[in-house]
């Protein structure tokens, strides 16, 4: 699944990506453990083998917003905080048991310095990041929550199912009891 990731980048040969797959290392992660808990360091990225994440924050009131899920196939990292070094503000948390296949950031700079490849992956995951960035800015600003939930049946149709409605309703800024409502309309 890592190679195939990589190779669809058209950026790394067959040789540089069989390198990289070495550099990575396994991780079980048990439902609701943490890959990054905010205040911590974001030190290294993972790629989900298998498991469902979502990304959350705590509000100033206190409510737990969840603003993020990430799904097999899909890097995942605190990505302020991987770049920036400094402290992150989310939490990634497994909503079921999940496979990763983790980098550390200490493999990513030796990379960078030494292949001019890897920089232009790490654009490119940049890229990718604002855009989905942007997506989500969109999708919340212009869509009703019953389109939100249809693009996220769209796109993950095998996972919406294993979210707790909690998180999803949070994900889409309404009521459980909305979104109960929406499901009812959308299965009809």
């Amino acid at each position: 699944m890592v190679d195939s990731f990589f190779r669809n980048f058209g950026v790394f040969s067959e040789q540089e990506i069989s390198d990289i797959q070495l550099l990575f290392e396994t991780r079980k992660v048990s439902k609701n453990d943490f890959f990054v808990q905010e205040g911590d360091h974001c030190r290294e990225i993972a790629f989900i083998v298998s498991g469902i994440f979502r990304s959350y924050y705590i509000s100033d009131d206190g409510k737990d917003i969840t603003y993020c899920f990430r799904f097999p196939d899909q890097l995942m990292a605190a990505y302020s905080s991987f770049i920036s070094d400094t402290p992150s503000r989310e939490n990634m948390q497994a909503i079921t048991d999940s496979h990763l296949m983790v980098l550390k950031k200490e493999a990513i700079d030796t990379l960078v310095k030494d292949d001019l490849n890897w920089t232009k992956f790490l654009k490119m995951i940049a890229e990718e990041e604002y855009l989905e960035l942007e997506k989500r800015f969109f999708l919340l600003q212009r869509d009703t929550a019953a389109r939100r939930y249809e693009t996220l049946l769209d796109n993950q149709p095998d996972y919406v199912q294993k979210i707790p409605l909690q998180y999803l309703a949070s994900y889409l800024g309404i009521t459980q009891r909305h979104l109960s409502r929406i499901r009812k309309e959308i299965s009809i």
